[in-house]
């Protein structure tokens, strides 16, 4: 079964729950964790774990032709991206810009828009005591986290048979890297924290969701600070509480030092044994 954790934002304690959660499941079931983060992926920051495998990972961007090209300048008519331009007699190319959906390529009357490979960044496989792991990791000055992710996705699907639990660890907030990370898990956990900008931001992670048509449940992180706006929502739109995560300051410490806090918080083992019990409830570990 496919998990995806997710939040509205940044710093809610997506990766911490991610790299946690993972190893417990590690400890009697098969489990990959997959960092879709790839603008940052920091998960084997918190785990000690060799490195497998490296390769290169590329996304096809076109090379204009001049010797084919007829000027009709269709390409730029049909770029949804505004990745090509039209100037004198020439079709710049803007890389930075363009998603690789071929339709100017595809379009092209006279086949002067051929794609070609381009490095964007790396995906990484390494093994831990308990966990595989899987991330993609964005060259510097690369833009678009999309197709990386879907390329690290569909490495996991090829190298990791049905019974292994996949955790993705999501890309923060609600735009494209989210949404390309989520559309296909069978679950997803919303990480928030019980404050006004928690709750600002799970809202839109919920709306989200919902579009994407996903099931879904809420972990509550940092439980005991803020105010109890998040339960009162989560209440009033019959979402699931599955856990409660206790604000505790020994949490930040193992965070700091890399460690993983379940090993030493006897409230956030609990917290993830409350997570364990529900995705067995629901079949999804």
């Amino acid at each position: 079964m496919k998990i995806a954790i997710a939040s509205g934002k940044g710093g809610t304690g997506k990766t911490t729950l991610s790299t946690n959660l993972a190893t417990f499941l590690g400890e009697t079931k098969r489990v990959v964790l997959v960092d879709l983060d790839v603008e940052e992926p920091n998960a084997k920051l918190f785990i000690d774990a060799k490195t497998l495998k490296t390769q290169d990972t590329f996304k096809m961007i076109p090379h204009w032709n001049s010797n084919l090209c007829t000027q009709c300048a269709q390409c730029v008519e049909i770029c949804n991206y505004n990745a090509l331009i039209h100037i004198a007699n020439e079709i710049l190319v803007f890389p930075n810009l363009c998603h690789s959906c071929y339709a100017c390529s595809e379009l092209c009357p006279t086949q002067a828009l051929p794609m070609e490979p381009q490095k964007m960044g790396e995906l990484t496989h390494w093994r831990s005591d308990f966990i595989d792991g899987v991330e993609g990791r964005l060259n510097i000055g690369e833009e678009q986290a999309v197709s990386l992710i879907a390329q690290t996705k569909k490495y996991v699907e090829k190298y990791f048979s049905e019974d292994t639990v996949k955790i993705y660890d999501a890309p923060p907030g609600t735009s494209c890297p989210m949404v390309e990370a989520i559309k296909d898990v069978s679950f997803v956990i919303l990480i928030t924290e019980p404050t006004p900008f928690g709750l600002h931001d799970l809202k839109l992670a919920v709306e989200t969701v919902r579009a994407v048509g996903k099931k879904f449940g809420v972990v509550i992180n940092q439980f005991g600070i803020g105010n109890d706006m998040v339960l009162d929502y989560c209440r009033a739109e019959h979402i699931d509480i599955i856990a409660k995560i206790p604000h505790d300051r020994a949490v930040a410490m193992a965070y700091s030092k890399g460690d993983l806090a379940f090993r030493y918080v006897e409230g956030f083992k609990d917290a993830l044994q409350e997570i364990v019990a529900f995705c067995e409830a629901k079949g999804l570990a």
